[in-house]
């Protein structure tokens, strides 16, 4: 997106690249009349820029933009800014419903007499298919292919009508399946550092590639000097549509890297500490930037792993600034060579190039890490955070089993397996995945992998044969290199055969166990293990057979298979017995720092990110034969369970209809900290005896066919039945019980969420959310606000609530309240049966004291105070047109 304002500060200049004139707004002509920003944050030069180029006096006035200079005084600021991002990323669980809101766009602003046609992306939009690939078969050659042919099978609905998207939208393209995550992706190939595009006459204009994306884990691109974060679909679809994002200019968290990893330790033991370190620290709506001479020992690829995990951490982002490495990388991965020429001239010339001779920017606060100290790890059983050095992981589960999960009588048993040859029990790893976009990233960890498997089949070890193991590289590139390497024989001997290009594990796409396993683990209660290369270990997350889970390093992922076990010390037990009858260690098959490094000089290189990306958007022969229909406006068919026009716009008119007061409100569930999007809003499996199993029956739907939540997110019927439909979610007004249930007041019954909501909704009464600490982190998941809307939440009353989360629920007009200080439910005891009152709602202003009147069951009244977390003007205007998307229809009908 190239300038559109009036540049009253005069910064316009260009540049000669390569004999070739480049323009560009200047952060040292605004420095000479605004303010020395040599100190700036990098990544807070990069929002100093973008107000440059967009400053048009009204959006972006001479003001915001001394806002930022000034910001180096205080370190804070409650300014609120309009940025606009130069592009958007989607994958296809959260970019599906997007373009399903686009295409009812389309419907409702025809309806409102205006033109379809400008309901179009403004800026370019990438949407990568990335999330639909199950598990299903594995340790086998022809898994892939099997995995592939399924995926089409199951997804051929969302298929044609993310084809029709790409043909139908303008500025929107489409990433087919099998071509990798959509964050390796951007990082491999979309991502160009400084953009580059022509202004209205035609001049090459250059400013920072930044971006929006529906998964949380757009941050990974961070690692490339690229500002981006993950948003909901909401926000990303007004991004697209024009519409600033609305921020108030953020801290920034400086995070000082020292001194080099260890012989042995991995960039997945880095990002675990870091990600410990900085929760601890508390980074929640924060930038973080990292600085110091430790970026110099690491690659891009670990810059990467360790922006990636940024939701983990809480920070909106986890930037590092431009420097050799930036270059090395866009050079290694087939970009072009003028293209990195601008990159280099034009951070130089903005000050945005990290010198080591330069002083430390300032920032709100700071962090240090010597990376010498960092020990091998691993994050478990239920949280990203929750960091566990790998000596201790037997001990960590061992005492979980016992305080947790409650299994202090039979913590040792072992049950036979129906059909097999050994038994099964506590602890026992049944699914290793090597997935997930923070470590299929980066070559170091997967040649790791590889190594540790050629190591150990060469010693005669194999993995147990009650675990699935499975491989899902981040990008078509991995396969080559390890192909190359000779490294996948030795991976596919272990049982990590390739089953397929996407997020599998992480998301819940694990696929079922084999039934035997299943069986075994569910009739016994047991706590089973996994051990998966991801980012995510929420409850309920991996697979729903799977109570412990652990996030590692690839190679410790191969280690565990072979273990087959979290319950001993994999440090100083045998992983088993080799071909000779001797104990193997884990020291015998873990390789050096050299070794690794010498596999990926020898057999990674330039021409493997050119060859595979020069036909990124042809996709396979599945790809291509996808047959569509349809022009301006989407053809919806009536029978669909995966694609439906949703209610939002129903009855909508060009004057927002008046917000009412919330009054005699209940409860659907009260909830206690750390509630996830998972939770809100699960991705996984459809249970057949849920209200979204009950309604894909009754619309003949066999179980066999269900798929998961996530793919059938372009179905509000769905999606709205599996709203808090969590298998581990705790609704506190049932105590000890688990699952998507509640207590409908007015009978005492004990129900299915989404069955009491319609009762409450037949009966005219509102409800609300009562939460505690954290609500809403995880996944950028739309339909956590969605189905919340559409359930007939009014309100969420939480401690604290997850950056994206709260944005969400304000966009699709519920209000999210803040408890004040030293006020939650347990001082309030709350147990349900109460009703809550919220008056003057239509008055609300950003961030304002609102008080809220709870009626108990015995009459007696008592009030308490709370936050309006509708933080800026901006989101107002949204929440009082009925949410976000309403409001940009009305603006474009008008």
């Amino acid at each position: 997106m190239t300038a559109v304002g009036q540049d009253t500060l005069n910064t316009r200049s260009t540049l000669e690249v390569g004999g070739k004139t480049v323009h560009y707004y200047s952060i040292p002509k605004a420095a000479e009349k605004l303010g020395d920003v040599s100190r700036l944050p990098f990544s807070m030069k990069v929002l100093l820029e973008n107000l440059l180029r967009f400053e048009d006096g009204t959006t972006v006035t001479t003001e915001d933009v001394q806002a930022i200079v000034d910001w180096q005084q205080d370190r804070t600021s409650e300014r609120e800014i309009q940025y606009r991002p130069a592009r958007v990323l989607m994958q296809d669980f959260t970019g599906v419903p997007c373009v399903v809101d686009l295409a009812a766009m389309r419907d409702a602003i025809t309806k409102l007499g205006g033109d379809a046609q400008k309901i179009n992306p403004l800026v370019p939009v990438h949407l990568v298919i990335d999330h639909s690939v199950m598990v299903d078969e594995f340790g086998s050659p022809k898994a892939f292919q099997d995995n592939v042919d399924l995926e089409y099978q199951r997804n051929m609905e969302r298929y044609e009508f993310l084809k029709w998207g790409s043909k139908a939208l303008d500025n929107f393209k489409v990433v087919p399946p099998g071509t990798g995550i959509c964050h390796q992706v951007n990082l491999e190939y979309i991502s160009q550092t400084i953009w580059t595009s022509a202004d209205e006459s035609g001049a090459t204009v250059a400013y920072p590639d930044t971006l929006v994306g529906t998964d949380s884990h757009t941050t990974m691109v961070n690692g490339l000097g690229v500002l981006g974060w993950g948003v909901g679909g909401i926000e990303a679809e007004a991004a697209m549509l024009g519409q600033p994002v609305s921020m108030l200019i953020p801290e920034v968290v400086g995070f000082k890297l020292t001194g080099a990893l260890a012989e042995g330790i991995t960039a997945t033991d880095l990002v675990l500490t870091v990600t410990q370190m900085l929760r601890a620290k508390g980074v929640v709506g924060r930038f973080v930037e990292f600085y110091g001479p430790g970026l110099d020992a690491l690659t891009l690829a670990d810059r990467a792993t360790i922006a990636n995990m940024a939701p983990e951490y809480g920070a909106t982002c986890g930037f590092f600034p431009i420097d050799g490495a930036t270059l090395n990388y866009l050079r290694l991965t087939g970009r072009d060579e003028h293209s990195i020429d601008v990159v280099e001239a034009y951070a130089k010339a903005q000050g945005f190039w990290r010198d080591a001779a330069a002083p430390d920017p300032v920032f709100t606060d700071t962090l240090v890490l010597d990376m010498s100290s960092v020990q091998p790890s691993l994050a478990g059983p239920k949280r990203p955070q929750d960091r566990v050095l790998l000596n201790n992981v037997d001990e960590n589960f061992n005492t979980e089993l016992v305080s947790g999960y409650k299994k202090s009588g039979d913590s040792d048993q072992r049950v036979a397996v129906e059909g097999r040859a050994h038994d099964i029990g506590h602890g026992d790893v049944v699914i290793a995945a090597i997935t997930s976009c923070t470590n299929t990233s980066n070559p170091s960890v997967l040649v790791a992998a590889g190594l540790v498997a050629r190591k150990a089949r060469a010693l005669g070890l194999e993995s147990k044969p009650w675990v699935k193991t499975s491989l899902a590289p981040g990008s078509q590139v991995v396969t080559d290199y390890l192909d190359k390497a000779k490294l996948t024989e030795d991976l596919d001997a272990l049982g990590f055969n390739l089953v397929g290009y996407g997020c599998t594990t992480c998301i819940g796409n694990s696929g079922p166990l084999a039934a035997p396993i299943s069986k075994a683990i569910n009739e016994n209660d047991l706590v089973a293990a996994s051990v998966l290369s991801g980012n995510r270990n929420f409850e309920g997350r991996v697979s729903p057979d799977v109570r412990a889970n652990f996030l590692a390093s690839p190679p410790l992922v191969v280690a565990y298979a072979i273990k087959g076990t979290v319950r001993e010390d994999i440090t100083t037990t045998p992983l088993g017995k080799g071909s000779d009858g001797q104990d193997v260690f884990l020291k015998d098959v873990w390789p050096t720092n050299t070794e690794v490094a010498d596999t990926i000089a020898s057999f990674i290189d330039r021409e493997m990110y050119s060859s595979r990306y020069a036909n990124v958007f042809q996709g396979d022969v599945h790809w291509q034969k996808i047959a569509i229909e349809g022009g301006d406006t989407y053809q919806w068919s009536p029978v669909s369970t995966y694609v439906a026009n949703p209610p939002y716009f129903e009855g909508m008119s060009m004057t927002p209809a008046p917000v009412t007061d919330i009054r005699d409100a209940r409860p659907l569930a009260i909830f206690a900290d750390s509630i996830t999007t998972d939770h809100i809003s699960p991705a996984g499996s459809i249970k057949a005896d849920s209200p979204a199993g009950r309604f894909l029956l009754e619309h003949q739907v066999s179980k066999a066919d269900f798929n998961s939540y996530g793919a059938r997110r372009g179905n509000h019927e769905v999606m709205m039945r599996g709203t808090f439909a969590n298998i581990r979610i705790k609704n506190e007004m049932i105590p000890g019980i688990e699952g998507g249930l509640t207590k409908y007041i007015p009978s005492g019954e004990v129900m299915a969420i989404y069955d009491a909501a319609m009762r409450y909704k037949a009966d005219g009464t509102a409800l609300v959310v009562i939460a505690g600490k954290e609500y809403g982190t995880g996944s950028s998941r739309d339909w956590a606000a969605k189905g919340t809307n559409l359930l007939g939440v009014r309100a969420v009353i939480a401690e604290s609530f997850e950056r994206i989360h709260r944005s969400n629920l304000v966009g699709m007009g519920i209000v999210p309240l803040q408890f004040a200080e030293g006020v939650d439910r347990k001082s309030l005891k709350l147990d349900g049966t109460e009703s809550f009152t919220i008056e003057n709602v239509a008055g609300l202003r950003p961030r304002q004291k609102v008080t809220v009147t709870l009626k108990r069951a015995d009459g007696s009244t008592e009030s308490f105070q709370t936050r309006c977390r509708i933080d800026t003007v901006n989101e107002l205007d949204y929440f009082l047109n009925g949410g976000i998307l309403h409001y940009v229809l009305r603006k474009l009908a008008a």
